[in-house]
């Protein structure tokens, strides 16, 4: 009987938690000071043919993993949306620990196989939220 009580208090303390939680950073400023840059560093290392240097690595491991819980941020900032937003920031988790995980081994052939997927994941939720940048049906910009 006592598990499920502290069951119930964790629930409790973590909902309290998470209602003090308080988003400090625009939409916009994640874009472009965190998700942004960070995909570009992945990219950028492996048009580069990756490094030897202990710090390059330090550094893409920690591009990876802004990625991936860039895509738990957005998750967050949109509970309700159940749609294409939550499948496209999984999407940006995903593909942010594949390369956060690759980084770690320093597996180069595993980062490059993950540029397509980085790319797309981008893309394909500007496609579904940017539709200026990305005009549907044809449209114009």
């Amino acid at each position: 009987m006592i598990k499920p009580v502290a069951t119930v208090l964790f629930v409790l303390i973590a909902g309290f938690a998470f209602a003090q939680a308080q988003a400090v950073a625009t939409m916009r400023q994640l874009m472009v000071d965190l998700i942004h840059p960070a995909s570009n560093d992945v990219l950028l290392f492996v048009a580069r043919g990756g490094s030897d240097n202990e710090r390059d690595w330090a550094a893409l491991r920690h591009s990876a993993l802004t990625l991936a819980e860039s895509g738990n941020l957005l998750m967050i900032r949109r509970p309700g949306d159940q749609g294409d937003w939550m499948n496209d920031a999984r999407t940006l988790v995903d593909v942010g620990t594949a390369a956060y995980r690759a980084a770690q081994a320093k597996d180069m052939k595993a980062l490059a196989a993950l540029t397509e997927q980085l790319d797309s994941s981008c893309t394909t939720c500007h496609k579904h939220y940017r539709p200026n940048v990305f005009p549907r049906d044809g449209a114009t910009k």
